[in-house]
């Protein structure tokens, strides 16, 4: 398997191969990171690795209490502890900027959309921001991923039903599922309201019928536990969340 070297950008979060990133970037690691993609060519793709964090900080801890001269500059590993490989988990998803806003002040105002899934084999915390390396992980259909991927609509949407009824929200109309079964298996992941060590199992799922077999089964499971329930806070099933680092 060939492998590749990659500027990694650790979240509290799971991004997934054709979701939108949109990221506030204000800390000096990864404006460097942001500073060196802005300066690649305008040909070249300007890509990074996502990685949610199993065992850290996503923004480095700070000094409280000294002059804001006297406090020290996080590294590039600050929050992850003396390995950053046992912080992350191992499977992430390349991310490639699609704009990159400088903004007053030098913070970023950054949208990516996930690619590619890789599996992280190393961490160099040498540089100015930390990169990795990263093998890419195929996407393989497995058997039966059509007739599951129909399956799964159903459910999806018998989900987003019943959730805008224990939030008290009037469902808008549905936009149209991706019919490609692996798009989908993402999106649903994505979407559904899951923990993070939850949506990295649905990443790391080795085929996409597999993927959506865990999904429909999830699903399920979900609907039936929000029937019971009186109300839930309202959320926006498909709206990704601005990410501070």
């Amino acid at each position: 398997m060939t492998t590749a070297r990659l500027p990694l950008f650790p979240l509290n979060s799971v991004l997934f191969p054709g979701l939108v990133l949109p990221l506030n970037v204000f800390e000096q690691r990864y404006r460097a990171l942001m500073r060196d993609l802005s300066a690649l060519p305008e040909e070249e793709p300007r890509r990074f690795g996502v990685v949610a964090i199993r065992d850290g900080s996503e923004v480095a801890p700070t000094a409280p209490g000294l002059p804001e001269g006297a406090r020290p500059e996080p590294g590039p590993a600050s929050g992850f502890g003396p390995d950053p490989l046992k912080a992350f988990h191992t499977v992430g998803c390349v991310a490639e900027a699609a704009t990159i806003r400088e903004r007053a002040g030098g913070t970023y105002e950054v949208l990516a959309t996930g690619t590619t899934r890789f599996r992280l084999l190393s961490v160099d915390a040498s540089g100015p921001y930390l990169t990795g390396e990263v093998e890419d992980i195929e996407e393989e259909q497995g058997e039966g991923a059509g007739a599951l991927a129909s399956g799964v609509v159903r459910a999806f949407r018998a989900y987003q039903k019943r959730l805008a009824g224990a939030t008290e929200r009037t469902l808008a109309g549905q936009t149209d599922l991706p019919g490609e079964p692996s798009v989908l298996s993402y999106l649903v992941a994505a979407a559904a309201m899951l923990d993070v060590p939850a949506k990295q199992q649905l990443l790391e799922t080795p085929d996409t019928a597999t993927r959506l077999a865990r999904e429909l089964k999830m699903l399920r499971a979900e609907t039936a536990v929000i029937g019971k329930l009186p109300s839930l806070p309202a959320t926006d099933l498909i709206r990704q969340p601005t990410n501070p680092n």
